[in-house]
C-alpha cells in the first residue's frame, strides 16, 4: 500500500531542506561568492521535522482500494480491502548520517504501523466482509542519497541504493464468522509482505525523482529590490564531509533584467572548521562588491536634495552666501538651491577582521533654482566618504547601517571663482549626517536576501567579519 507522491515527498523535503536554497544558473570552474554549510546538527533537526511531517501526512493520506487473489485447493479466494487508513505509525529508531564524498544515508529501524480497513473475501464456496486490523512491525529502510549538480547548475539528488526489511505482518479480521475467515489471513499477510518488499524502494525512488524535478525548477534569481537581483547558482557539486555538507554558490549580484560584465573575480576562501551550529553562511567581499557595482550601474547611489525634501533646514543661496561670500555677491535675492549627488565610480567594499567598510567616491553639484524653474550651477565638489557598516539579521535578510568615519572635499568646478573649500566642510558634514547617510540607510533597510529556507527561520544568529568574508552561524526554527 504505497503512500501518495505528494505526502511522501514532504518527508524527503524536510530531510533535505538545505537543498531548497534558491540556487541557479551556472558558472563552471569558478570560485564561489557565497558558501553555505549544513552540519550534522542541522541534518538531525531536519530529520526530526521530517519524521513528524511524515507521520501526520500518512495519517491524513487516502489510499486506493487493494485487490488480490490466492489459490486454495481447487478454489480461488479473492481479497478486497477498501477504506484503507493509517491508524498508528511510529518510528522509534531513525538516523541520518553523511557519507564523505557521496551523500546522505537515511535509516529507519523497527517502524511500527497499524492499518484499519474494510475487508471482503469471496470464492465460489463462501463470501464474507467486515473490518480488519493490519499490524506491520520491525519495518526497516536504509537508503543512500547522492548529491550532485546538473549541467545547468541546479542541485540534484538521486537514490543510489535502498534496502527494505519487514519482520512481521499480522492481519486480524473482524465481523460475522470472522473466526472462519481468519484461517485465510496467512494469504493476506503473505501478499502484503510481498507488496511492501517489491514497492517500497521503487516508490521511494519515484519520490526522490519528484524532489529532484522540483529542485530544477526553483527560482533562478532572487530580486533584492527594483535595482538589483542576486544569483544563488551552484558553482560546484555539494561537498560532503563526515560532519557537514558544504555548498558553493555563485553569489553574484546583477542589475535587474541586465547582466553587464564587471571587473571583479571571486577570491578563494575557506570556512572555519566549525560544526557547532546547524547552519553557516559566508558572504565574500566579492559578493558585496558586485552588489555595490549593480547599484552603481543603475544609479541607485545618485541623490537629489532640494529645499522641499530637506528635513532639517532650508537650503538656499542665502544659506550658502553666509558661508561663501561669492554666492551672496551673485544672488542679492535668496533663491532655492538643489544638491545633485552622483557616484563617480563603484564604491569600494572592504572586509577586514571585525571591520566592514565602504568607500564612496562622488560629486556634488550645487545649483540655484531660478524663478523660471531653470537651474544655474554654482560649483561642484568631489566627495570621498569612508563609512563603517554594522549588520543585523531580520526577516531572513542581512540589513546594513552606515556610520560615517571620515570624508574629504575638493573643489572640482566653480562658476563663482576660486574659494576655500574648507569653508564648506562643516556644512557638508551636517548634510551627510542629516540627509545623505539617513537616505542611504533607508535603502539598506530593504536588506540583502539570504538563501531562502522554506518554512525555516534563523534562531540566535551570530555575525562575524573575517578577512575577506562575513560569517554567519545560526540554528533554525521550523514554522508550519
Amino acid at each position: 500500500m504505497a503512500q501518495g507522491p505528494q505526502r511522501k515527498g514532504e518527508m524527503m523535503k524536510a530531510w533535505c531542506f538545505i537543498l531548497l536554497l534558491s540556487w541557479f544558473t551556472l558558472q563552471l570552474d569558478a570560485n564561489p561568492g557565497l558558501k553555505v554549510r549544513l552540519t550534522q546538527k542541522g541534518l538531525d533537526f531536519g530529520k526530526e521535522i521530517g519524521m513528524e511531517i511524515l507521520k501526520e501526512r500518512i495519517k491524513e493520506e487516502s489510499f486506493p482500494d487493494w485487490n488480490d487473489s490466492e489459490k486454495f485447493g481447487l478454489s480461488e479466494i479473492n481479497y478486497h480491502l477498501s477504506g484503507i487508513r493509517i491508524d498508528t505509525i511510529e518510528f522509534p529508531n531513525t538516523a541520518i548520517s553523511l557519507i564523505p564524498g557521496t551523500g546522505i544515508k537515511l535509516t529507519i529501524e523497527n517502524a511500527y504501523v497499524i492499518i484499519k480497513a474494510n475487508w471482503n473475501i469471496r470464492s465460489w464456496m463462501f463470501k464474507g466482509s467486515g473490518r480488519t486490523t493490519v499490524a506491520i512491525s520491525g519495518m526497516s529502510i536504509t537508503a543512500i542519497l547522492v548529491m550532485s549538480m546538473d549541467s545547468t547548475g541546479h542541485p540534484s539528488i538521486s537514490l543510489d541504493s535502498c534496502q527494505m526489511i519487514v519482520s512481521g505482518v499480522e492481519v486480524k479480521l473482524h465481523g460475522k464468522n470472522s473466526w472462519f475467515y481468519n484461517m485465510f489471513t496467512k494469504f493476506l499477510e503473505k501478499s502484503i509482505r510481498r507488496i511492501l518488499h517489491s514497492n517500497s524502494c521503487p516508490n521511494l525512488r519515484q519520490e526522490i525523482e519528484i524532489i529532484d524535478t522540483e529542485l530544477r525548477i526553483l527560482q533562478i534569481l532572487m530580486q533584492i529590490d527594483d535595482f538589483a537581483q542576486i544569483d544563488y547558482s551552484l558553482v560546484t557539486s555539494p561537498a560532503v564531509f563526515q560532519s557537514y555538507i558544504d555548498l558553493d554558490l555563485q553569489g553574484t549580484t546583477y542589475p535587474v533584467g541586465n547582466y553587464p560584465a564587471h571587473p571583479y573575480v571571486p577570491v578563494p576562501f575557506a570556512l572555519q572548521d566549525s560544526s557547532n551550529s546547524m547552519l553557516y553562511l559566508a558572504v565574500s567581499e566579492y559578493s558585496f562588491q558586485t552588489t555595490a557595482f549593480a547599484y552603481y550601474t543603475t544609479g541607485a547611489f545618485d541623490i537629489i536634495i532640494t529645499d522641499e525634501v530637506c528635513s532639517y533646514f532650508n537650503i538656499t543661496t542665502e544659506t550658502f552666501g553666509s558661508i561663501i561670500p561669492e554666492v551672496a555677491q551673485y544672488y542679492a535675492e535668496s533663491q532655492p538651491v538643489m544638491l545633485n549627488l552622483t557616484a563617480t565610480k563603484t564604491p569600494v567594499i572592504s572586509l577586514q577582521t571585525d571591520a566592514f567598510t565602504i568607500e564612496i567616491h562622488g560629486s556634488m553639484e550645487v545649483l540655484a533654482v531660478l524663478p523660471d524653474a531653470t537651474t544655474q550651477s554654482l560649483f561642484t565638489v568631489n566627495i570621498t566618504t569612508n563609512s563603517s557598516i554594522s549588520l543585523t539579521l531580520f526577516d531572513q535578510k542581512l540589513i546594513g547601517s552606515l556610520c560615517l568615519n571620515r570624508f574629504h572635499l575638493s573643489l572640482a568646478d566653480s562658476n563663482l571663482g576660486f574659494f576655500e573649500i574648507s569653508l564648506l566642510e562643516n556644512f557638508f558634514s551636517y548634510i551627510l549626517h542629516t540627509e545623505i547617510i539617513p537616505s542611504a540607510n533607508a535603502k539598506l533597510t530593504k536588506g540583502f536576501p539570504l538563501p531562502n529556507l522554506a518554512n525555516l527561520s534563523l534562531k540566535k544568529p551570530l555575525i562575524k567579519v573575517e578577512q575577506g568574508y562575513l560569517w554567519i552561524s545560526t540554528d533554525v526554527n521550523y514554522e508550519q
